[in-house]
């Protein structure tokens, strides 16, 4: 294997894998650590591959935002979101448990490893702030898929208006997820579940069915 300069780089492979080894890294990284925090040298170590290496599977690094992001909304969605697809709860539960308390969430407050990170595609809005313009497009038609699930999941649900319910669970979700973040406490998750369930059961005007 070889650096930027030709020259050979003890730990570092390219070939067969390679890509694949960056886009792990970058699904790591780019959500634990940050999208601006992390650094070419800091992707490439974690990869282990040469920036050479890097460059010829993606032009920029601004590519593999792009392409973190698509996986993202193709192969898993983000952990919270994966409740509106679970098939062993009723529709109003599924509702519910987007503001569940994980275990890995610390407990409360804390200065530690231990971190909430919120949505990925809010943090990447963040911190790309408007400026890479395949992003903002990225994260818009993952925000406008995400509340046509609500949609869907309220109707299910036996939501009287069920565009309206979806647009509002959207709302506290996002804003429950956001303050988490920015407190690195998950008790607004907890308060967001229990306005979620007013929201739910106003809206709700028949019995829910499954599916």
């Amino acid at each position: 294997m070889s650096d930027d300069r030709g020259e050979a780089t003890p730990g570092r492979r390219g070939g067969r894998g390679a890509r694949e080894r960056i886009l792990r890294a970058a699904d790591r990284l780019f959500y634990a650590e940050g999208i601006n925090a992390t650094g070419m040298e800091r992707l490439t170590d974690v990869a282990q591959v040469s920036k050479r290496t890097f460059y010829q599977h993606f032009p920029s690094k601004n590519a593999l935002v792009e392409e973190y992001l698509h996986r993202l909304d193709t192969i898993a969605a983000p952990p919270r979101e994966r409740a509106l697809a679970r098939d062993d709860l009723l529709p109003r539960d599924r509702l519910l448990a987007l503001f569940a308390l994980f275990a890995a969430d610390p407990a409360g407050p804390a200065t530690g490893e231990a971190r909430l990170r919120g949505c990925p595609f809010h943090n990447a809005a963040v911190e790309t702030a408007g400026t890479v313009p395949a992003v903002e497009r990225a994260v818009v038609r993952h925000k406008e898929a995400f509340t046509r699930l609500l949609t869907e999941t309220a109707q299910a649900a036996g939501a009287t208006d069920p565009a309206a319910l979806g647009r509002q669970l959207a709302v506290l979700f996002e804003g429950a997820t956001a303050l988490a973040t920015s407190l690195n406490d998950p008790a607004p998750l907890a308060d967001a579940r229990a306005a979620a369930a007013v929201l739910i059961d106003t809206a709700r005007a028949r019995p829910e069915r499954a599916g």
